[in-house]
């Protein structure tokens, strides 16, 4: 049964088997724009069944650790937007581009030769297996288009936000696919208008609200640093986030306890429901529960408990599961500490 106050849940992955993937590769690689076959441990023809395995593995680790609306951890993908990036029409993913990457490294990228166009569903499959594998709420991820737009060379538009509108028609079909299989919430990451701000102002919020527009139910724009693998200081401020009132997606999810926010920033999104980030991917410690309900209870110092969703800061792919389970644990211990306080 979901708890209706203070519902925990992820933000989007959580660890990889080692049997699945080489985790060495994964470290010393930069998150993938384009295909990054090497990390995969499986051989092609077993790997669809050794994901469907690793994600049922997944899911329960999620569930034994009490979270309330749970994810497949994104297990068959390489990275958060690689696998849908890829899956769209006008994409060269054989010749990429190299360009300067969010970490400031080079990094190769889809090129954008023709016009961008969704021709079949991507993650459907990975919803219609979730629903058939937990009893509990659902969530999937989406890169969003503003993200998708940062991490691909245009060859063909000469126009961004035009591009950008494209992949948010892309983003919108697809998520009107995943309602109907029937998940109950989808995010769209767009971590990129934190890490390209001014371009983000131009038209970041109406590409995302193109890729909202009739998706009923819960939605959620998740905003980030970056994993705290590869981002090991942390702004303690977002360049982007008072801009996201405008949108139409119901929540919005941040960090918070590894970049130590300024909770106040929640004054400028009176209006949304905040997935408040309060397990800290950056240490190796796992937080106690008691850690986790204060991190809970300094939110409420600036929004009720109805419109506070406690989360991790990021996603936990590149975790020990050791760790990432421990988190969980204490994620949800510390959200039914305050949920009793709430109650008297």
């Amino acid at each position: 049964m979901t708890n209706a106050l203070l519902p925990t849940t992820v933000v989007g992955s959580y660890p990889q088997p080692d049997w699945l993937v080489d985790r060495e590769v994964l470290k010393k690689n930069l998150v993938p724009r384009v295909r990054m076959k090497q990390m995969w441990r499986v051989a092609e023809d077993a790997l669809e069944q050794a994901q469907d395995d690793a994600t049922v593995i997944a899911i329960r680790d999620m569930e034994r650790a009490g979270i309330d609306i749970v994810t497949d951890g994104e297990i068959r993908r390489e990275s958060y937007s690689n696998r849908f990036a890829l899956a769209l029409e006008g994409v060269d993913v054989d010749n990429p581009a190299r360009v300067m990457g969010r970490a400031g490294k080079e990094t190769l990228v889809p090129r954008v030769v023709g016009k961008i166009r969704r021709t079949r569903p991507v993650e459907v499959r990975d919803v219609e297996f979730l629903r058939a594998n937990t009893d509990r709420l659902t969530k999937i991820t989406l890169p969003g288009p503003f993200t998708l737009s940062q991490q691909a060379v245009d060859e063909h538009y000469g126009d961004e936000e035009a591009m950008a509108m494209d992949y948010a028609a892309a983003v919108n079909a697809e998520a009107r696919d995943l309602k109907a299989a029937g998940v109950d919430v989808i995010q769209f990451d767009e971590p990129w208008m934190q890490a390209r701000p001014e371009v983000a102002a131009r038209f970041g919020v109406r590409a995302l609200n193109r890729a909202l527009e009739g998706i009923e139910g819960t939605t959620v724009v998740h905003l980030c640093f970056g994993y705290a693998a590869v981002v090991k200081d942390k702004p303690s401020g977002y360049s982007f986030l008072p801009q996201l009132a405008d949108t139409t997606a119901a929540q919005i999810s941040i960090e918070a306890a590894q970049p130590k926010l300024d909770l106040g920033v929640l004054s400028d999104l009176s209006n949304k429901t905040i997935m408040l980030g309060v397990i800290d991917l950056g240490t190796p410690e796992v937080e106690t529960a008691e850690v986790v309900a204060d991190r809970i209870r300094a939110g409420l110092k600036h929004l009720p408990a109805e419109r506070l969703v406690p989360a991790p800061d990021c996603g936990m792919k590149y975790l020990p599961r050791e760790r990432a389970f421990g988190k969980l644990r204490a994620l949800a211990g510390g959200a039914a500490i305050v949920r009793r306080e709430l109650a008297g």
